[in-house]
């Protein structure tokens, strides 16, 4: 039923809260301290040596990540941006639909099915910014893997011509080495590396 002073109520609230959800959730992760890198690069950890490694810090500095994630909050950006213009869109055809209510200028039956359509739209857009986050959250998973597997990969062979006993990740939130001596911090020599062989990749 239709009656003049019944709201027809559009929350693009939801829509929008979705939208900046996905830009917490992206750059979230490149929030952390930044680590003033070392003089030089070449590392004093000898083979047989437990070393370590900032993860956080090699994140931030490390130009596949910059350059994914970069690209990535581009597509968020572009993301967030649609929905808004569409949220705007709804939320200005909402009120001139309830302006019309007000003055009676629709029939019941018009005024019923105009009310449907703008309900269906909001569920739309609702639909469309569930699915944008979904996207973003899948390529934001799909990149740290891509990332993390390159790390792996170029430690593997780092690691080859070192030869240390082992190589630990440690960040700021976890906190896997509690103590230990900035000679077996081999992040800066690790972080070198890692950006050459990218953009020697990269240029290929």
């Amino acid at each position: 039923k239709i009656m003049n002073q019944t709201p027809l109520i559009i929350s693009v609230v939801a829509v929008l809260l979705a939208a900046a959800a996905l830009l917490a959730n992206l750059t979230g992760s490149k929030k952390c301290n930044k680590v003033a890198a070392t003089e030089g690069t070449e590392t004093t950890a000898a083979a047989g040596d437990i070393v370590y490694v900032r993860l956080d810090s090699l994140l931030v500095h490390y130009d596949m990540y910059n350059d994914k994630s970069s690209a990535l909050e581009a597509k968020m950006q572009s993301a967030e941006n649609d929905l808004q213009s569409r949220g705007r869109k709804l939320e200005s055809d909402g009120n001139a639909f309830q302006n019309q209510i007000n003055k009676g200028l629709l029939t019941r039956s018009a005024a019923e099915k105009q009310q449907q359509a703008l309900l269906e739209r909001q569920q739309e857009l609702q639909n469309l910014a569930q699915q944008k986050q979904n996207e973003i959250l899948e390529e934001n998973n799909v990149m740290m893997n891509q990332v993390m597997d390159a790390i792996r990969t170029y430690l593997a062979t780092f690691n080859a011509d070192h030869q240390f006993a082992a190589i630990l990740s440690t960040t700021d939130a976890t906190n896997v080495v509690m103590v230990g001596s900035p000679a077996l911090d081999i992040t800066d020599a690790v972080l070198e590396g890692l950006n050459a062989e990218y953009v020697k990749n990269r240029n290929k």
